[in-house]
């Protein structure tokens, strides 16, 4: 199978996705701390769905079971 070739996602260099690649998706040690950086500075954050902020625990578990 042919090896699949990402960006690293702080600096958009080619990372080889193999078992090799140490730091994968990132390219170094160096990118993938940017990236945890930017996150817990709060700069990164996954888009939500204002439809569903208010989906509690009880509703994706349903109704209790007696």
């Amino acid at each position: 199978m042919a090896d699949v070739i990402v960006k690293c996602p702080s600096c958009d260099k080619a990372v080889a996705w193999v078992v090799s690649s140490k730091f994968r998706p990132f390219c170094s040690d160096r990118c993938r701390l940017i990236d945890l950086g930017e996150w817990a500075a709060g700069n990164q954050r996954i888009a939500s769905d204002p439809a569903h902020d208010d989906v509690t625990e009880s509703d994706l578990n349903g109704p209790e079971l007696s």
